[in-house]
């Protein structure tokens, strides 16, 4: 089987200075352009994550995900009456091309995770008569804890999501989903209920963070040891040849 992950090349020493390096960029650009942002975040390729308006918070221990060719966006529109809020509790993944924006307020639980492309909104963005309408009908839209957002799927405006609750990807859903349960489709329906006793979830991942950062690293220690700078070079002039 073709290897379709590229193997880090760098020296440990290396990461760890670009590490350095990327915790830099998030504390003095990013962070500002939260409302608040809790501590012990991941954040991957941050150049890739936007915030627009100052209504976004989140909690602690995110885990964001940016990509090129796919940002993370999120945005809280405060023009006029509309006060736009996004609330994002602890633990939460976020990966490349989520959209979540807010007219009026987003709030979602702890623990959630959202797959690459998935679309939050809790407005029309649009009047349905008057098109020059700016941001049409909005209704909240709450997330409660451990929900998984499949990849693609699109959340709307009104719209509840219950614990522990699973939306297929490509789905489209337009009404409220209960506690414990698989939803998908367009519109999203139900298709299985699931046990609300065998769930473990990103909570209890990071029940522990200063160990699991040092699990990390010893991990990146091990695996990166063998690198070296004139390799890691080599890996950028030649990739397919240290693949």
């Amino acid at each position: 089987m073709e290897n379709i992950i590229r193997k880090d090349n760098r020296p440990y020493w290396l990461k760890k200075y670009t590490t350095k390096l990327n915790n830099l960029y998030v504390n003095h650009f990013l962070k500002p352009q939260f409302k608040y942002l809790g501590k012990g975040g991941a954040y991957f390729k941050p150049r890739y994550i936007k915030v627009f308006g100052y209504g976004v918070s989140i909690g602690d221990y995110p885990t964001i995900i940016g990509a090129s060719d796919a940002n993370v966006q999120l945005t809280a529109w405060s023009i006029g009456k509309h006060k736009g809020k996004i609330d994002i509790g602890k633990y939460a993944l976020i990966t490349p091309g989520v959209r979540i924006m807010a007219a009026e307020n987003i709030k979602i639980g702890n623990a959630c995770m959202i797959a690459h492309g998935a679309y939050i909104s809790d407005a029309d963005w649009h009047g349905i008569y008057d098109r020059a309408e700016p941001v049409g009908k909005t209704k909240p839209v709450i997330f409660k804890d451990n929900v998984w957002i499949g990849d693609s799927a699109i959340i709307c405006k009104g719209v509840t999501i219950g614990n522990n609750s699973i939306i297929g990807a490509g789905s489209v859903v337009t009404k409220d989903v209960p506690d414990n349960v698989i939803y998908a489709g367009n519109p999203a329906k139900l298709v299985k209920k699931l046990d609300k006793d065998k769930f473990n979830t990103r909570r209890e991942f990071f029940s522990d963070p200063q160990k699991l950062a040092l699990d990390f690293d010893n991990l990146d220690r091990y695996t990166l040891s063998k690198n070296s700078l004139l390799g890691w070079l080599k890996s950028l002039i030649f990739p397919d040849k240290f693949n």
